[in-house]
């Protein structure tokens, strides 16, 4: 009894202490609330909910209160269907914007047939250990290692292993949502609008024989494509030409015509055209392993 008696204020403080702090926060909740908009949740519930952050916000309830304050358009969002879209416009009573189509692109055609390997690499299988272990055994430093990191970070399955170790884009799936971007441990993989029809398959930073040495359809920095491109669209970089995709329009399949080895292409209607002069590729077995 004596230590109830001692105890019982402290335990009334606390109690009071309790619900005066319960009514401050009730009152601060009240005064701070912000009503929101019922149609981010109508919207929402008509975006996909793949999360995927295509559209440029970090998920659909981003993305819905976007649309509602009107900073962006339903058609931002890669992965609705076009119906989906045209029904979020509808119910905003707005006119749906067309977006251009967006893809990931590979800037390497380096596959086991044509690239050589200076070892064979029997560590985890993925890309991104054998960089850290190593180099993965390729001869090209900068050529992909055809582990499909790539391939494993893409939840649309739009990317699928060929039979020579190189990722391939089925752009009908694509939605841009950048997975592949970030798996890639070599930055191989860039985002691109369908417009963008002139494309260097190629990162590698050799030039001349050598980088022909390591892999037949490098780039080796000839300098051709610069020289037949309209003036400003092109340049020499790093033993890489770069284009200026500003200047996109005044892109034209004449570029690749003298490239010796087709790294430079031409993009059109989901098929890599190479140029005239380009070395023609036959082999269909990989190359054997280690360099001669």
């Amino acid at each position: 009894m004596d230590l109830l008696l001692q105890i019982w204020p402290a335990a009334l403080f606390m109690l009071a202490l309790g619900v005066a702090l319960a009514v401050v926060i009730a009152l601060a909740l009240r005064k701070l609330h912000v009503q929101e908009d019922p149609r981010i949740d109508e919207v929402e519930e008509m975006l996909p909910h793949a999360n995927c952050g295509a559209c440029g916000y970090p998920g659909c309830r981003p993305f819905a209160e976007a649309i509602v304050k009107g900073e962006a358009p339903p058609s931002k969002c890669t992965v609705n269907s076009a119906e989906g879209n045209a029904a979020i416009a509808d119910f905003m009573g707005i006119t749906l914007e067309e977006q251009e189509k967006v893809v990931a692109r590979l800037a390497c055609q380096g596959g086991t047939h044509v690239a050589k390997m200076r070892a064979q690499y029997a560590g985890l299988p993925s890309c991104r250990a054998a960089v850290a272990t190593g180099g993965g055994g390729k001869a090209c430093a900068w050529g992909c290692l055809g582990l499909g990191d790539c391939e494993v970070s893409c939840t649309f399955d739009a990317i699928q292993m060929n039979e020579f170790g190189l990722p391939v884009v089925d752009e009908d799936k694509c939605v841009a949502c950048n997975d592949c971007v970030i798996a890639c441990p070599l930055d191989l993989f860039e985002l691109h609008p369908v417009s963008h029809k002139l494309w260097v398959a190629c990162k590698s930073l050799a030039e001349g024989d050598q980088a022909l040495a390591e892999c037949e359809v490098a780039c080796n920095a000839c300098g051709r494509c610069v020289m037949d491109a309209p003036v400003g669209l092109m340049r020499m970089e790093n033993n890489l030409p770069v284009i200026d995709y500003a200047k996109n329009d005044l892109a034209t399949p004449n570029i690749i015509e003298r490239c010796p080895t087709g790294a430079i292409v031409w993009l059109e209607n989901k098929q890599v055209i190479k140029g005239s002069k380009a070395k023609r590729i036959v082999r269909k077995t990989p190359l054997p392993v280690g360099v001669e």
